[in-house]
């Protein structure tokens, strides 16, 4: 379809409202906006972080996956305990793609599950006990890990359990890290708070520790990579030019990482983020404590990877600004030929988004590259500071939705009539059912990397394989579909 005008839009989200009753029209009105470049704080057009309304069918996800599935969890060296009932620690591992490089269950624990498998005896009398067996059962078989994080479900908030004074008493007895985490699910309003306590618990617990030790010989051009969790291998993507260009990574937080890594970040001369949402505030601590400057950078398509690249370099000396030119020229040839191949088959391709974390904004350039136009987007647990960033990235008068429900997110993708869905799995088998293209842009629809220059040919590739797969044409949504007569229903049935 064409772009649609700011009338347009509006009329759209006011006849999508429409089935509300008028109270829960009125709160999700708030959150859905027809976007304005001219404006520099989102907040004169869209609320965001803001309870989901009961009885709608939001996206989000809880406080305990956003510290356990996403910043705590990818550590690759610790093991981190889901404390409460099993489901919560099945469903949180290995579902992110997190690569790491090392031996499971021998130094590296990212895809092992961990629980104390909470049953209703232990809601009855308290599972401190069981935690501290379960703390040193983990040392007899697993004696190579460098920690333990105990990440608590919601059970564990509304009991009581002790678990500072089980974990302070479990790390003088096995002499390693035991890092409490209050992440109960019930926290907040999204899993946006698990990110911000869980980068408390890494202040609290973890930086400092190497403070007034000498022993690591620094650089001028020591970094740390934060917020990149290696989703198919990105961080490693994106490591490579950072390292290219003349850097030292110090620490890759936490994709890939290690505890290690983490106590020698305070050492470094500039934090390099890249997922702002879940990590901004441990580099706002390190900037108050220890003077880090921090800078964000975008590593999707060769547009913001240039851009970012310059704006890094422009951080430090001449070697390294002439670092960042010689790699952009160095994979010029290279994404030059990917644009080459796959833009005339996605040249004027619509595109609907909606993910948590950077996805949202960052991958706008990496459409636009191959020709293609993002006409709305939005955050499943973005504060305003996100949509900050993306009202300039979005074209004027383009779809804004914060928090979308099932029924908007549906009925917005049937009027607007996008070519590709990004979005994630709890929407992905609608969109298909729909005969509507969907990539899964949460863990990259099981593909990846697509960060750096080698990721951009696979982010084009898998691009213009979901689009121009000829299955779409083949595809009617059941509920399309013509009805059977009885006699057919009862068989399908078993009744005949």
């Amino acid at each position: 379809m064409a772009a649609m005008t700011r009338e347009e839009t509006e009329a759209l989200i006011q006849e999508v409202l429409e089935i509300y009753p008028e109270k829960a029209k009125k709160d999700r009105a708030k959150h859905l906006a027809v976007n304005d470049q001219g404006l520099e704080k989102s907040s004169k057009c869209i609320t965001s972080n803001r309870k989901s309304l009961p009885g709608v069918m939001t996206i989000r996800g809880c406080a305990y996956a956003g510290s356990r599935g996403v910043v705590w969890g990818p550590v690759k060296d610790m093991i981190h305990i889901s404390h409460g009932p099993v489901g919560c620690g099945q469903y949180s591992r290995a579902g992110r793609r997190n690569y790491y490089i090392g031996t499971t269950g021998i130094n590296t624990f990212v895809t092992m599950d961990f629980t104390s498998d909470f049953q209703e005896k232990d809601i009855v009398f308290g599972g401190d006990k069981k935690l501290a067996k379960l703390i040193g059962e983990i040392e007899t078989l697993f004696p190579l890990n460098k920690g333990i994080t105990v990440q608590s479900e919601c059970p564990i908030g509304l009991i009581g359990d002790d678990i500072e004074a089980v974990s302070k008493k479990a790390a003088k007895e096995i002499g390693k890290d035991v890092v409490p985490i209050r992440c109960e699910g019930f926290r907040g309003v999204s899993q946006s708070l698990g990110h911000h306590i869980a980068n408390d618990s890494i202040r609290d617990w973890v930086l400092g520790k190497r403070d007034g030790d000498d022993s690591f010989e620094t650089t001028p051009y020591d970094v740390a990579v934060i917020g990149d969790y290696n989703i198919g291998g990105d961080a490693w993507s994106s490591r490579t030019l950072l390292e290219e260009m003349g850097l030292r990574v110090v620490a890759q937080w936490s994709g890939d990482g290690t505890l290690s890594e983490m106590e020698l970040t305070p050492k470094v001369k500039l934090n390099l983020v890249h997922c702002y949402r879940s990590i901004n505030y441990i580099t706002r601590h390190m900037e108050e404590k220890y003077g880090i400057p921090w800078i964000e950078y975008n590593f999707f398509g060769p547009t913001k990877i240039a851009e970012s690249l310059r704006t890094i370099a422009a951080q430090f000396d001449d070697k390294i600004k002439e670092g960042a030119e010689r790699v952009i020229e160095r994979y010029k040839a290279d994404y030059e030929a990917v644009i080459a191949k796959y833009r005339p088959r996605l040249e004027g391709k619509k595109v609907m988004l909606f993910v948590g974390g950077l996805r949202p904004r960052h991958t706008i350039g990496a459409y636009e590259d191959l020709g293609m136009e993002v006409i709305g987007t939005g955050y499943e647990f973005g504060h305003n500071d996100d949509y900050d960033r993306t009202l300039k990235e979005m074209g004027n008068a383009t779809l804004l939705y914060d928090d979308v429900t099932s029924y908007e997110f549906e009925e917005f993708v049937k009027k607007m009539k996008p070519d590709l869905i990004g979005s994630g799995i709890k929407e992905k088998y609608v969109f298909q059912k729909m005969g509507i293209p969907f990539r899964q842009m949460h863990s990259w629809d099981y593909s990846g990397p697509y960060h750096g220059y080698d990721g951009f040919a696979i982010f084009a590739r898998d691009m213009d394989m979901t689009l121009n797969n000829p299955c779409w044409k083949q595809i009617q949504a059941p509920w399309k579909k013509p009805a059977a007569n009885a006699e057919d229903a009862q068989r399908a049935a078993g009744g005949l």
